[in-house]
């Protein structure tokens, strides 16, 4: 990385510290400038605007867990969905901030990173349930994404969460995650609208 993107890397990593104690529009460029020992329109040579940083703060977030998906995915489907809740928990244990300003403050960002966030998001989510569907046959596809969304929410908390160990955060989250699936694979597809059951009580 040149010393140009490393400069970069470390204002948007003090940037998120700031948002998530206390909020975007809570946080001036001054304050975050402090926060790097420089001037607060220095920042103006690596970002146009405290808008742009938080929106290259969040597309990197998402980009970054998509390009790590699709790594994992070329490795095979063996324990491919394993391999990404360790991923994924091992993200979320180290990057609480980024976590607690995407929660937050993605509705501050413009309209077109929003956008791109969320094409972001949709393919690594797919890439999820590409890998329930191929470890449980019995899940149905609606079934599958509702559970991947369901347990991101478990692997996002640690924003929320009391502080362990990292080791044991990290196992305690990718146990939860695993449990959950399991949960998701016993439960029986919904009937189509307007089927009986056939069971009887």
């Amino acid at each position: 990385m040149t010393a140009t993107g490393t400069r970069r890397h470390e204002l948007l990593a003090l940037a998120a510290d700031l948002f998530a104690a206390d909020g975007f529009h809570n946080v001036t460029v001054d304050d975050i400038g402090g926060a790097a020992g420089v001037s607060g329109p220095a920042l103006y040579h690596h970002f146009t605007g405290k808008e742009a940083l938080l929106g290259e703060m969040l597309v990197s977030i998402s980009q970054h867990l998509l390009d790590g998906g699709m790594l994992l995915a070329e490795g095979g489907p063996t324990d491919l969905l394993e391999r990404l809740i360790l991923f994924h928990c091992e993200f979320a244990v180290d990057n609480r901030s980024l976590i607690a300003v995407h929660f937050r403050d993605l509705i501050h960002a413009t309209a077109a990173d929003q956008r791109r966030v969320r094409r972001l998001q949709a393919s690594y989510a797919t890439l999820w349930v590409d890998a329930v569907l191929a470890r449980s046959d019995g899940v149905d596809p609606r079934s599958a994404r509702a559970a991947v969304h369901a347990t991101f929410g478990l692997m996002n908390s640690t924003p929320f969460s009391s502080t362990l160990p990292r080791a044991r955060m990290i196992d305690l989250l990718s146990a939860m995650a695993e449990s959950a699936f399991i949960t998701a694979a016993k439960i029986r597809p919904a009937l189509p609208l307007g089927a009986e059951s056939t069971d009887r009580p």
